[in-house]
């Protein structure tokens, strides 16, 4: 059973993995496409957060270290996951908490236009992939509480 968790975590953690090393090949000077198409929609991000909240985002943001940090991200929590770690696992939590609503932000577009389905399906399938994330971390911290019941001294006989 320990193997095919293990190669369920590796399938799993590939998603990430692959999509880190695409961009780190990418990346380049300025943050490479991943800056290009991350610029806008942060923009219309911060936007939104000033406009309803109140709260600023800075201005002097470079879009390449926000690429970097989600490359580093993907990179290491995808490495940790592998291995069972919890900490890969909210490494991964964090980076789909802060991407998936900024990224795929299917409420900016008309539900008639073929963009704001293809956001939606994308935003659908990252929550997905953030309640598998949440899935682990909920079995990650049960295991050792079931364990604990299972393993029950004997009970000293008396003759």
């Amino acid at each position: 059973m320990a193997f095919v968790s293990f190669v369920g975590r590796l399938l799993f953690a590939s998603v990430f993995l692959l999509s880190a090393w695409h961009e780190f090949n990418e990346f380049g000077v300025d943050g490479g496409p991943a800056a290009e198409y991350l610029r806008p929609k942060f923009d219309v991000f911060s936007f939104h957060l000033s406009t309803h909240t109140g709260a600023q985002v800075p201005n002097q943001v470079e879009i390449k270290h926000l690429v970097a940090a989600t490359v580093a991200l993907k990179g290491i929590g995808g490495l940790l996951f592998i291995f069972g770690s919890s900490i890969g696992a909210y490494l991964l939590l964090l980076h789909q908490a802060i991407a998936t609503p900024i990224l795929y932000d299917f409420y900016n577009y008309d539900p008639e236009k073929t963009e704001f389905i293809q956001l939606f399906f994308s935003f659908t399938q990252n929550l997905a992939l953030f309640g598998a994330l949440l899935f682990f971390v909920g079995m990650k911290t049960s295991i050792p509480k079931r364990q604990q019941f299972r393993k029950r001294a004997p009970k000293p006989k008396t003759t």
